[in-house]
Order: structure tokens, then sequence, then C-alpha cells
């Protein structure tokens, strides 16, 4: 299995004002360093939590069904739609599989593409499926809960300032504990 980012959100979380504002900065100087922050921030928070935050596209592929009627888990969530379901046979030849043989279910904790009457095997041994499909909790900024939101604007400030390269030997900056605190109602919980 592998994913690949298709293409990346339109926006981010929080702009660059928005950061200047909590870092409490004035001019343009740094403008570039503050939204290169805000994308590492926005990356740190969604892999911490397997989240799209802002609308993205991406392709799931695979080699194989799960087995029987067992359905596709998405390895992100929340999943906003699938675009499309692609099988590839021996000489990679595409054939499109209909809408209507699976069912999404992309608002679930754990998100899952379903068959619907089975699934058909791909001809090809490796990578014999394509899945592409939008994630993301929404379009737009005021689309992400603002606890998230927050935490980001603490992560730029953390990294704002401690930008200074580790030494071997030498204790690194924390990541300060309420970006954690914020973050814990929206983790995925695994029994």
């Amino acid at each position: 299995m592998s994913l690949a980012l298709t293409s990346g959100p339109a926006v981010e979380p929080v702009t660059v004002s928005e950061a200047k504002a909590h870092l409490r900065l004035d001019g343009s100087a740094e403008d570039i360093l503050i939204a290169s922050l805000i994308v590492t921030s926005r990356l740190h928070v969604e892999a911490a939590l397997g989240l799209a935050l802002i609308t993205q596209g991406w392709r799931l592929t695979l080699d194989r069904w799960p087995p029987g009627r067992e359905p596709v888990r998405f390895p992100l969530r929340p999943i906003a739609a699938v675009t499309s379901v692609t099988l590839y046979d021996a000489n990679g030849d595409a054939t499109l599989i209909p809408s209507d043989r699976y069912l999404l279910d992309g608002q679930a904790l754990s998100p899952r593409l379903i068959p619907n009457g089975g699934w058909t095997a791909p001809g090809r041994a490796h990578a014999g499926i394509e899945i592409e499909f939008e994630a993301g909790i929404g379009a737009i900024a005021a689309d992400v809960p603002a606890p998230i939101r927050h935490a980001i604007l603490l992560l730029v400030a953390h990294w704002y300032e401690h930008r200074d390269p580790l030494e071997i030997g030498q204790a690194a900056a924390m990541i300060p504990a309420a970006v954690s605190d914020l973050l814990k109602p929206y983790r995925e919980v695994r029994l």
C-alpha cells in the first residue's frame, strides 16, 4: 500500500497575518519564514492526528483488495469523496470501477470503502488498484476546529523561538505540552 498527495490544500488553517499577530511581529521581513513554519506545523498536526485539515487530493495504491468482502481502510481521515477507483490488468490497461460498486463511509473514525457486491481482482500483481480521493475537514480555514488552529499557532511560535540547529549531546527543545493538550480530543482512540 502507498499513499501519495496529488493536490495539496489551497489554503492553510492559519494565515501569516494571524501567526504574526500571535507572535506580536510587525513588518514583513520574516513572512517567508512564518509561512514555512505554518506549513510545517500543519503537517506535524496532520501526521500526529492522522487527519487532513484542509481539503486535499490523495491517491491510495494497493496490490490487492482486502480478503473476502472486507472494506478498504483509509490511512487518514475524514474522507470527503472518492473521485475514482481504477483497476489495472496484466497489460497495464486501466478500468474504472463504477461508483455504484462501492460505498464510502468517509466520516468514520476509521474511514472505509465498502464493496457493493464484492471486489473485482486486479490483473497485475503490484499496484493493481488506485483509489483517488479527497480528504479534509473542510475547504477553508474556518472549517478547522479552533483548538487545532490554536495548536498550530503554538507550534509556529515554538519553532520561531527555537530555530537553532541542535548539536549532538545537547537537550532538544520539547514541543509545548499545551499543543498535545489541545490536540488530544481529536486523536484516534485505538483499543
